[in-house]
């Protein structure tokens, strides 16, 4: 078994969103300010709050937003800010100072926000100063069943976001992850994955077509997904309509496994891991966020017990008890920062 350099873990499973101490939450000053210093967990919900919590000390903290509806969060360590894809009202939103925020915060103001292009955002993916935002609305406009998605890309500034181009797809999307130069996005209502190589050389407005899209067989429906030197993490949320049937998929070597898969083949569950069960309160795993250094796997359920933060080992398998069990209604992702 690893040796889970986070010692508070499993305290963590006690945790509830009230106020813990008075810590300032392993903050250091450095010659530009302040940052997080702590390892941190943060998560958005569909009220629009943004709870964090430090995985060192055990505090934890919620704060009011700006949003009234929030899915997609990153954090960047640069600008010691996070990145909230808003869905009421419609942007982006940047908070910046997320370092200075403690178990006495309550209150948050975002910096500023982008212009309203997106209309039903749904993850969030960096790379240097572009941000790309996965867009599951109809594009076409039809309202029938063929599948389609967008993906807005943004040029991030010291004071804003500019909408440089929108790209869109054959296929409805959710979860993003950007790996070097390849974006990977799942192919939501299937247990497709699409790759994207070079994707940010697609710099004007139009249609976009996966270089690779294979099937992930034991997954259903997936939905997030996170990847950390070389092992990627997948989510199946099942039926949407279940609290119960929802998974992970482990995978690990990831990138010599998918080269391996030809377009449009499958690949085989037995490489894998799949953690499922009535034990891992798995219903609808909307969003994941994975260290490969503590070997932890963290995950936003969003059906069971109305919403829960969770965590898994990377070594877990089958019906396997969360390390990490904590309400957090309607959370709709997290994301981990060391």
């Amino acid at each position: 078994m690893k040796n889970l350099k986070h010692i508070f873990l499993a305290s963590l499973t006690t945790i509830t969103l009230a106020s813990c101490s008075d810590d300032d939450d392993g903050m250091i000053e450095t010659d530009d300010g302040m940052e997080v210093e702590a390892p941190m967990l943060f998560a958005t919900t569909h009220t629009g709050n943004i709870a964090g919590y430090n995985l060192d000390t055990g505090d934890s903290y919620t704060l009011n937003t700006d949003s009234n509806d929030a899915e997609g969060i990153i954090y960047d360590d640069d600008t010691d800010a996070l990145i909230i894809a808003s869905r009421d009202p419609l942007g982006i939103q940047h908070y910046g100072d997320v370092s200075m925020w403690d178990d006495m915060s309550t209150e948050a103001s975002a910096d500023f926000m982008s212009s309203g292009n997106v209309a039903s955002p749904r993850d969030i993916a960096v790379s240097d100063d572009m941000v790309v935002i996965a867009d599951n609305a109809d594009t076409n406009g039809d309202d029938d069943d063929t599948p389609n998605g967008r993906f807005f890309i943004y040029t991030r500034t010291a004071d804003g976001m500019t909408l440089r181009n929108t790209v869109m797809v054959d296929f409805d999307v959710w979860g993003i992850e950007f790996v070097d130069n390849t974006l990977y996005a799942v192919v939501d209502k299937t247990n497709m994955l699409a790759s994207f190589d070079n994707f940010l050389s697609n710099s004007a407005d139009g249609m976009v077509e996966a270089t690779k899209m294979i099937a992930i067989q034991g997954i259903e429906r997936t939905h997030g997904l996170d990847y950390d030197d070389g092992t990627m993490i997948m989510s199946d949320i099942g039926e949407a309509s279940s609290d119960s049937d929802g998974a992970l998929h482990v995978i690990t070597d990831f990138d010599n496994k998918f080269n391996a898969t030809e377009d449009g083949a499958m690949l085989a569950v037995g490489e894998q891991v799949r953690i499922a069960g009535a034990s891992t309160m798995l219903g609808n795993p909307v969003n994941v966020s994975y260290d490969e250094d503590s070997g932890m796997i963290y995950v936003a359920e969003l059906a069971n017990g109305d919403g829960r933060v969770l965590a898994f080992s990377d070594e877990d398998s089958g019906d396997a008890t969360p390390a990490i069990n904590n309400m957090l209604s309607k959370v709709s992702a997290v994301y981990f920062e060391d």
